[in-house]
């Protein structure tokens, strides 16, 4: 079962879409739309916010109707969602396909994780949960790493007729649509793995779960988590870390591609390639994203280092918090940069932006191993699997809340600045938003944090393996 359970992380993680996501939004409502950004914010805030519902009953459900058939449902979702996405071009009909989207997140999520642990319970072989769970672990990076090469080569690709027939440019909406048609190979390959699955891991079937119980319980941990101070501390700055990072990281996507155009304008050897805006974008962006897994695979690894480093949890977060603040005044710096002085020197502050969000990336898979290592520091080993659960809906409510301010704030921040977006092209310093808001929650979060840090107990909160 090694095999199929690596296979299922490697052939989850070929989601092309990702680096495009934004691009492939704002080629869809256009670049006369003021309000572009907003609603590409309200879909993914609407998509959080029902994944969030969702999930509150889909463990039942799977107790219900059997893991792996949760599984088998989860990625029809998906499959439906991706057919959705690759034909649209109306604001319901995205939302159509984020709902589906959303259904297959809620009913993954955990579910593979639990079945895993159930066969190795089952052959009696539970001492190798670790090279199960890194083994499999390994093989979604791996499907990862070809996804980020995937992605572009299929926007690439699709923009080479459009190029031909001068149609957008090469870099209207159809270049962007393979992106999710492509995912669904892979998906389709998946659902057949798991059809494969022993039937056993769908679980044992006892009475019919209550969902009512299951909402009491949760609101239950949730009074208490709000009560004590430490944890609701604890919660609330993974809303402000968790949730900005996940609402800031995509308006990366716009900058790399603006970037790229520049470049391939200012430099003879590409101008003379007569490439279209999408394959230069796809060439930079395949680039960037390669290596951001690289990255963000290292500083995982190397979390437990920096926690060791800094004598515990407390201060290793709290640098980190400082760094976040440094990094998101970096980027608005060079946004400014590229905005008032042009020239040559406009290279400078896009690659300071572009390396800005790169090491948002790692800051965050440096820091989310440390914080949930706090976690463990401050509950008791009943509480913890719920506390957690807790921690990781508020982070995703917090995105959905970001998403859409973000998005109003960008188109905002727009028209009052006189900001103009021509040709489909997204001057970088309409970002500027992203950036301060950045650093005004990272000064709340360190404000709130003065005094002296605590370290965590010697051998506590070790989150070198979470």
């Amino acid at each position: 079962m090694l095999f199929q359970f690596s296979l299922y992380g490697f052939l989850k993680n070929q989601r092309y879409f990702e680096p495009f996501l934004l691009l492939f939004f704002l080629a869809a409502f256009g670049e006369g739309d003021a309000y572009a950004i907003t609603k590409y914010g309200l879909l993914l805030g609407y998509r959080d916010v029902l994944q969030n519902f969702f999930e509150v009953p889909s463990g039942a459900i799977a107790d219900l109707y059997g893991r792996r058939r949760c599984m088998m449902f989860s990625f029809g979702a998906y499959i439906v969602s991706f057919a959705v996405f690759g034909l649209a071009s109306a604001m319901w009909q995205f939302a159509l396909a984020m709902t589906f989207f959303a259904l297959g997140e809620a009913f993954r999520t955990g579910t593979h994780k639990a079945m895993i642990f159930d066969y190795l319970a089952h052959e009696g072989r539970t001492g190798e949960k670790t090279r199960y769970y890194g083994t499999t672990r390994s093989w979604s990076k791996m499907g990862s790493a070809l996804a980020a090469v995937i992605a572009p080569a299929l926007v690439f690709l699709a923009a080479v007729p459009q190029r031909r027939a001068g149609a957008d440019g090469g870099d209207g909406l159809g270049v962007y649509r393979y992106i999710f048609l492509g995912c669904i190979v892979p998906y389709l390959i998946a659902l057949v793995n798991f059809a494969l699955y022993p039937k056993y891991l769908d679980g044992s079937h006892g009475g019919k779960p209550s969902v009512a119980k299951l909402f009491s319980h949760l609101l239950g941990n949730l009074r208490d988590a709000v009560r004590v101070g430490s944890l609701r501390r604890l919660v609330v700055e993974s809303m402000g870390y968790e949730g900005l990072y996940k609402a800031a990281k995509d308006y990366l996507q716009p900058i790399v591609k603006y970037t790229a155009v520049l470049a391939a304008a200012g430099i003879p050897l590409l101008a003379g390639l007569e490439l279209a805006d999408a394959q230069e974008t796809a060439i930079l962006i395949g680039v960037v994203y390669f290596f951001i897994g690289l990255l963000e695979s290292f500083a995982s690894r190397r979390s437990d280092a920096v926690r060791r480093k800094f004598g515990g949890e407390e201060r290793g977060t709290r640098f980190l918090w400082w760094v976040n603040l440094g990094v998101f005044a970096g980027i608005a710096v060079g946004l400014l940069v590229d905005w008032r002085l042009g020239g040559p020197i406009s290279y400078l502050g896009l690659t300071v932006a572009i390396v800005g969000f790169m090491a948002l990336a790692v800051l965050q898979n440096l820091w989310r191993p440390m914080h949930i290592g706090r976690f463990d520091t401050h509950t008791d080993a009943k509480s913890g699997a719920t506390v957690l659960s807790i921690e990781a809906q508020a982070k995703s409510l917090s995105a959905a809340v970001f998403y859409p301010v973000l998005g109003l704030a960008v188109d905002a921040f727009t028209r009052w600045g006189g900001i103009r977006c021509d040709a489909g092209h997204e001057p970088p310093v309409r970002f500027l938003p992203v950036a301060a808001a950045g650093v005004l929650f990272a000064v709340l979060v360190l404000a709130a944090r003065r005094g002296p840090a605590k370290a965590s107990p010697a051998g506590g909160g070790d989150a070198a393996g979470v």
